[in-house]
């Protein structure tokens, strides 16, 4: 956390244009993903009647956010959505967690990552909508209760994305921010424990929830 403001950037040059990507963020998101990726197998490696710890864990998050997809979609989009669902949940509880180990930082400080993962979510949402309404009803709920609200409609439907991806950039890394000052104001020693411990582990986790969760909303309402 105590290396916001320092970025490591590969530079790319295409068609004369020029990308810049943050080779810290991908490391971290890649240390996650190898993370998770070490979490399955394990939880899946000596599959028991009576399972182990691991596996009880693994089966605890399936589960629990099975029966949370289902419960706002029903038991037919439960069964395509409900693993994009955990995994993402999965995936932004270890980004926001990962931040309480030394010399690492989370991938969700920079809006790239939480950004593209609204999009995702706002891309599903849509394309899940249309499967479900079909095109031309799913077009005709942008001009209801009248035409003229079509601008509107739109425009509530991109607040989204920026509402979704904000709030989760803007908690994990106000709580980055807080943690260096602390820690510089008193050397380390007093509060940042405590700080860490509550803005990686718990906020952490309850904005990972939370996204996760409207993430199944923006779907449901889509395909209702």
């Amino acid at each position: 956390m105590n290396e916001i403001g320092r970025i490591s950037q590969l530079i790319v040059p295409v068609g004369g244009y020029t990308f810049a990507f943050n080779l810290d963020v991908i490391v971290m998101t890649w240390i996650v993903i190898g993370v998770l990726l070490f979490f399955g197998f394990m939880a899946t490696r000596h599959r028991n009647i009576v399972p182990g710890p691991i596996q009880v864990m693994g089966e605890i998050i399936v589960s629990q956010f099975y029966v949370l997809t289902r419960d706002a979609l029903g038991d037919k989009l439960a069964k395509t959505y409900a693993p994009l669902v955990c995994a993402l949940f999965m995936f932004l509880l270890m980004s926001n967690w990962i931040g309480v180990l030394p010399h690492l930082f989370e991938p969700t400080t920079d809006l790239n990552t939480p950004l593209s993962l609204g999009l995702m979510g706002f891309v599903l949402a849509h394309y899940a909508g249309i499967r479900a309404k079909g095109f031309k009803k799913y077009m005709k709920a942008y001009f209801e209760p009248v035409f003229f609200m079509m601008p509107l409609n739109i425009i509530g439907e991109l607040a989204k994305v920026i509402s979704i991806s904000f709030r989760l950039f803007g908690n994990i890394m106000g709580g980055s921010i807080i943690i260096m000052v602390v820690s510089y104001l008193t050397y380390s020693v007093l509060l940042p424990p405590f700080l860490y411990a509550f803005f990686g582990f718990f906020i952490g986790t309850i904005q990972a929830f939370v996204f996760t969760m409207l993430t199944i909303v923006y779907i449901a309402v889509q395909v209702e």
